[in-house]
């Protein structure tokens, strides 16, 4: 008799031996989602199917964060990853780690590159950014004359500003010739000076469809143009290179419209009430300076202007006396010090002497005598007197 398991034991069975399956431990399958649902919890659920078979598939949150792209029903992927059992539920299911749109990788390949090539040579740049106009005369949107692009923004542009200036510049934006196409445009545009803001428009579509806008060309005409470029491709989970170049990206089409002009009732009525304010401010600008006004013309130096001029007259009066009197007592002491001196200088005066009766002889030579030693006999002598002078001869033996 065989024995007798559990389911538990034998889906447990079944689990080990995918685990040591080589081909089931590492498997790449095609094919398209259906079902898919990303969960609060950041993880994937979907069902891959193709035209035979299903699989269920769970991507943890953890590998799906590096998705480049939202995955969605009705898209083909290759994933790459693992299955095993779901003890709990009795599934096989496949675990991808990696998943990338089919026949997507050599775009995507490209568009890496390109990215990272563009980026180390400063095109992504914040610096680089021009600022859009806040209210631009004229609107050049360079997108397909045709579909619903063109029509959405200009619906919201003339909801908006009715009489703003558009100017369409119609291109392929999609196809072999497009990226030319978009260059060209963008580069006629601003060799004419022909807008003060372009928009890069294109609805949703697949990698293949939006390549034109990752193409090198379109990012370097976006690059030098000297007129500022808003892009707006694809749906919001959309990224283009061209995105990045942009001086400013838009989620649509016609959230870019709703970007690069105000609404024009909004304006004026903003305009009014700026234009309120301004004439409230100013009037009490008035009011206030009209108090002060007021106030100085109360104030004694308004009522009596002169009045303080008067008193500096008067303190300059009272300065002017003191400085005379003190020159005046000055005056008197130093002419007391200089008779003072005059009387001493007087004393020793040899004048003075004279007149009491002394003289002072002299040699002819002017020598003043002062010894007998210095006469002899013969020499001529001049006396000196009080009033005058008496000329002499020197005779007999001096003693």
């Amino acid at each position: 008799m065989h024995e007798v398991i559990s389911v538990s034991q034998l889906t447990r069975y079944i689990k080990k031996l995918f685990s040591f399956d080589n081909i089931l431990s590492n498997v790449s399958v095609i094919g398209e989602i259906s079902n898919f649902k990303l969960h609060s919890s950041g993880h994937m659920y979907f069902t891959l199917k193709d035209e035979y078979s299903v699989i269920k598939c769970v991507m943890f949150r953890s590998q799906n964060q590096m998705l480049k792209f939202k995955p969605k029903d009705g898209l083909k992927v290759i994933v790459r990853g693992y299955v095993s059992i779901y003890e709990a539920g009795g599934l096989y299911q496949l675990y991808p780690e990696y998943m990338e749109p089919a026949g997507m990788g050599n775009l995507y390949l490209a568009y890496e590159q390109l990215k990272q090539q563009l980026e180390k040579e400063g095109l992504f740049r914040p610096e680089a950014k021009k600022k859009i106009p806040y209210l631009p005369q004229s609107i050049a949107v360079v997108t397909s004359p045709t579909g619903a692009v063109i029509r959405d923004i200009m619906n919201v542009l003339f909801r908006r500003f009715p009489n703003v200036v558009l100017k369409l510049y119609p291109v392929q934006v999609q196809g072999e010739d497009a990226a030319r196409q978009i260059a060209c445009a963008l580069d006629f545009i601003n060799r004419h000076n022909a807008a003060d803001v372009i928009i890069l428009a294109r609805g949703g579509g697949s990698l293949e469809e939006l390549w034109p806008f990752n193409e090198e060309i379109v990012a370097r005409s976006i690059f030098r143009s000297g007129i500022p470029v808003i892009s707006a491709i694809g749906h919001e989970t959309d990224f283009s290179i061209a995105d990045f170049v942009a001086d400013l990206r838009a989620p649509t089409p016609s959230s870019a419209a709703e970007l690069v002009i105000p609404e024009k009732e909004v304006l004026v009525k903003t305009i009014m009430e700026l234009r309120l304010r301004l004439k409230k401010a100013l009037a009490n600008k008035i009011q206030c300076e009209r108090l002060k006004l007021e106030q100085l013309m109360k104030s004694p130096s308004m009522r009596h202007p002169l009045d303080k001029i008067n008193q500096k007259k008067m303190d300059l009066e009272i300065l002017r006396r003191s400085i005379a009197e003190a020159m005046s007592r000055k005056v008197e002491k130093e002419k007391g010090n200089l008779s003072v001196l005059c009387g001493k200088l007087d004393a020793l005066s040899p004048l003075t002497v004279l007149a009491r009766g002394y003289s002072i002889t002299m040699k002819s030579d002017g020598n003043i005598i002062k010894s007998v030693k210095q006469v002899h006999n013969g020499d001529e002598l001049d006396i000196v007197l009080t009033d005058g002078k008496i000329r002499c001869l020197a005779k007999g033996e001096v003693k």
